[in-house]
C-alpha cells in the first residue's frame, strides 16, 4: 500500500506540515479514497500551496511508522500532533486557513451539510450484498436515497426564494449543495457520489436515472471544476479498489 504525504505550510512562520493520503495501485497517481479527496478538495479551494510526494507504506519509512498504528490515510501532523479523524481534520483545516487570507467554506444552510449523508451506507449494503433475492430491495433503498438527495438540489434554497413574488415557487438552478459554489458539504459528498456512480455501474450495470435532474445537475458541474476532477482517482482505480469489496450475486 501506498499514500501520498503532502506537505504544507498552514502559516507563515509554521514548520512544514503534512497530510497523508492513499495512492494508486502505480504508486504515484491518486488512489480512491472519498475521505482523501475530501480534504484535497478543501486545500484546493482553500487556495493552499502544497507539494506531493510519494511514500511507500510497506515499506514503512521512519517518519510515518510509529504517527498513527493501525491506522490507514488520510491523517494530518501540526506540531507533533497526528489527527486521524477525518471530520477533524477538515474542522482544524477550516479553523487553522481562515478570512481574510483564506476563503470560508462552512455552509450557510445546515441541511446542505446533511443532504445524501445517508447514500453510501445504501450503497455499500447494495454492492456487497451476494443473494440474488435481496438486490432488488438493496438497490431500492439506494434509489430512496438518491431520490432524496434530488429533491433537495431540485429545491429552492431559502435564498434563491423571492417573498415579494407572486409566481409558483420554481425549480433551484443551483450548482452546488448550498448555492453555486463549492462549500465543505461538496467536498463530503461529491466524491462519495462519484464512487456511486463509476461502482454501480461496474458491478451492478446500475446507472443513475437520468430522471434525477438535481443529482445529474450536481455531478456535471463538479466535472467541469478542477478542485474535483484534478483531486479525483481515475475511474479504473476506482473499479479496481472495489474489485474485492463489490460480491457476485449468487446463482
Amino acid at each position: 500500500m501506498h499514500c501520498l504525504k503532502l506537505f504544507l505550510r498552514l502559516c507563515d512562520d509554521s514548520k512544514e506540515e503534512s497530510l497523508c493520503f492513499q495512492a494508486g495501485s502505480d504508486g504515484e497517481s491518486i488512489g480512491n479514497c472519498p475521505f482523501s479527496q475530501r480534504l484535497f478538495m478543501i486545500l484546493w479551494l482553500k487556495g493552499v500551496v502544497f507539494n506531493v510526494t510519494t511514500v511507500d507504506l510497506k515499506r514503512k519509512p521512519a517518519d510515518l511508522h510509529n504517527l498513527a498504528p493501525g491506522t490507514h490515510p488520510p491523517f494530518l501532523t501540526f506540531n507533533g500532533e497526528v489527527r486521524t479523524d477525518v471530520n477533524k481534520i477538515e474542522e482544524f483545516l477550516e479553523e487553522m486557513l481562515a478570512p481574510p487570507k483564506y476563503p470560508k467554506l462552512a455552509a450557510k444552510n445546515r441541511e446542505s451539510n446533511t443532504a445524501g449523508n445517508d447514500i453510501f451506507a445504501k450503497f455499500s449494503a447494495y454492492v456487497k450484498n451476494t443473494k440474488p433475492e435481496a438486490n432488488a430491495s438493496l438497490e431500492k433503498g439506494l434509489l430512496k436515497a438518491l431520490r432524496k438527495l434530488d429533491n433537495f438540489l431540485n429545491s429552492p434554497l431559502p435564498e434563491e426564494i423571492d417573498a415579494d413574488s407572486m409566481e409558483e415557487e420554481k425549480c433551484s438552478t443551483r450548482k452546488y449543495l448550498d448555492g453555486n459554489e463549492l462549500t465543505l458539504a461538496d467536498c463530503n459528498l461529491l466524491p462519495k457520489l462519484h464512487v456511486v456512480k463509476v461502482v454501480s455501474k461496474k458491478y451492478r450495470n446500475f446507472d443513475i436515472p437520468t430522471e434525477f435532474t438535481g443529482v445529474w445537475r450536481y455531478l456535471q458541474n463538479a466535472y467541469a471544476r478542477d478542485e474535483f476532477i484534478n483531486t479525483c482517482a481515475a475511474d479504473k482505480e476506482i473499479e479496481l479498489a472495489y474489485q474485492d469489496v463489490a460480491r457476485r450475486l449468487a446463482k
